[in-house]
């Protein structure tokens, strides 16, 4: 019986070392630090830098790739030996909770793809998500400017479990941001208190599942021109306001490709809208940062 560890170490793992490897390496390490941080032999380091390692599928190996660039920018920026190997099996499991992996250990396993997802429907970690987008959520309330970014009909910020099935899978701010005596404020994050941004990441998780988080902001065309600048690559839809298609509208330049932001054109008295995305809370608020430093170099927000 081929299990999912046995999958991992035939077939996934040799690139990912050899990719991390290889990353460490450009960036100045030595093959004898390189081998001593990862627990391998220096023989095998050698091997991984000569190229000497099978090359899985394509859409595997693009995978693969992030997860090995995100582990050497850890270990690179001083990250320890044990925090890495946890984070690097946090990212394993979670590409078999979304059912990415599971497409390849099914065909290697000679099981179906859901018995593969049955194995790892259990670990759905509630506390985790909501730590992280209620100190997410603390640093962009923390931004002077916000205030002028919440539209009308107020923001959101909403951060996924892995594979969410609905928007009890889904944590946001109840009754959404709002602003108090001129300065923005939320409530402590909660699962399934939004519809429509939960909404929007459910549907998102059928095909693109490393897209957990969003927020909405208002529109201007200042912000729009901001964005380009900062090198966000946006969609643009018009839902003609939130009827029953809006979400389906917003997540269908997804199919395509993976978009940091999608604009909303509203419809007749439903204001445009921006809503920028990201793998989780943290990402898009530095979006969000990034978006602000390029408007406040070039022009002030519309108010």
């Amino acid at each position: 019986m081929r299990t999912p560890a046995v999958y991992l170490a035939d077939e996934v793992m040799p690139f990912l070392r050899a990719r991390i490897a290889e990353i460490l390496y450009q960036a100045g390490m030595t093959q004898s630090e390189i081998s001593n941080y990862m627990g391998i032999t220096q023989a095998m380091v050698s091997k991984y830098l000569a190229g000497k390692y099978k090359m899985p599928p394509e859409e595997l190996a693009r995978k693969i790739e992030e997860v090995a660039g995100e582990i050497s920018k850890f270990i690179l920026y001083g990250g320890s030996r044990e925090d890495a190997t946890i984070l690097l099996s946090r990212r394993l499991v979670e590409l078999f909770q979304s059912g990415f992996l599971c497409r390849f250990y099914s065909r290697y396993a000679g099981i179906s793809e859901e018995a593969c997802r049955s194995i790892y429907s259990v670990q759905r970690d509630r506390g985790e998500v909501l730590e992280k987008l209620d100190l997410a959520l603390h640093n962009l309330l923390g931004f002077d400017v916000f205030a002028k970014f919440i539209p009308e009909v107020r923001s959101n910020f909403a951060y996924a479990l892995v594979s969410p099935r609905g928007p009890e899978d889904v944590a946001a701010v109840p009754g959404r941001i709002t602003i108090a005596k001129g300065k923005p404020y939320a409530l402590p994050p909660e699962f399934g208190a939004s519809r429509f941004t939960s909404g929007i990441l459910v549907e998102l998780a059928e095909f693109r599942p490393e897209i957990r988080s969003v927020l909405n902001i208002r529109y201007s065309g200042d912000i729009q021109v901001a964005m380009k600048r900062a090198g966000f690559h946006v969609a643009t839809v018009d839902t003609g306001g939130r009827d029953e298609d809006a979400i389906k509208k917003i997540t269908k330049p997804f199919a395509d490709e993976v978009y940091d932001a999608v604009i909303d054109l509203g419809g007749h008295g439903v204001e445009p809208m921006v809503y920028i995305f990201g793998r989780d809370p943290f990402e898009v608020v530095e979006k969000f940062r990034r978006l602000v430093d390029y408007l406040q170099n070039s022009t002030s927000p519309q108010t």
